[in-house]
């Protein structure tokens, strides 16, 4: 499953360079105002995880704690399994949970050194309804590199605590992407959850 690296992963990574060691980890509040969100939650990841001395362990620890807080993957995990959420039994439904979570972190720190950090803008936010807020912003193009506009999808159903559910990069909808991803999967192996999940450990297991 090598190919399987969900797209939103890399988005946030290309924000999200280094980190700190997991034992010194302060998990900060921030914002519940959703553009506020955004831009601490950024800024807060750019001025504090620049330090090129830090080990790879210590990257890997606060990407993790940082994704477990700051995105909704349980949410994100049934979206991207598609409409078998509806039908599959209870525990191979929880054991797929488990395993996407292991997934999605092993996704965003294996290519944590492959990305750095750019300038960040938060431009604008929309509410859409009481839960959802788009929250659009850039990445700053230079030295050659492109201006990458992004749309944070933002659940705010629990108004002090947001959470990201997707981001749209230039228009495509990266938690979209996973979904057809894994539904191709699942279409080329009659429907079978354990397939599926069987190749999330693949990818977790190979180093």
């Amino acid at each position: 499953m090598n190919k399987v690296v969900p797209i939103l992963v890399l988005s946030l990574l290309v924000i999200f360079k280094v980190s700190i060691a997991k034992a010194a980890i302060v998990v900060p509040n921030y914002s519940s105002e959703p553009k506020m969100f955004v831009q601490e939650l950024v800024n807060d990841a750019i001025n504090k995880l620049s330090d090129i001395n830090l080990t790879k362990e210590e990257k890997v620890n606060y990407i993790e704690i940082l994704a477990v807080n700051n995105v909704d993957i349980d949410a994100l995990s049934l979206y991207t399994l598609g409409e078998l959420r509806k039908s599959a039994d209870k525990d191979s439904l929880k054991r797929y949970q488990v395993e996407f979570k292991k997934y999605f972190l092993k996704s965003l720190t294996s290519r944590l050194t492959d990305y750095s950090s750019n300038k960040f803008e938060v431009l604008s936010a929309e509410k859409k309804s009481s839960n959802y807020t788009i929250v659009s912003s850039k990445i700053v193009g230079g030295n050659n590199q492109p201006e990458i506009k992004i749309d944070w999808r933002i659940y705010t159903k629990n108004p002090e605590k947001p959470l990201i559910r997707d981001l749209i990069v230039e228009g495509l909808s990266l938690a979209r992407t996973q979904k057809e991803e894994f539904t191709s999967i699942l279409n080329s192996n009659n429907n079978d959850i354990n397939i599926l999940i069987s190749k999330l450990k693949e990818f977790v297991s190979n180093e």
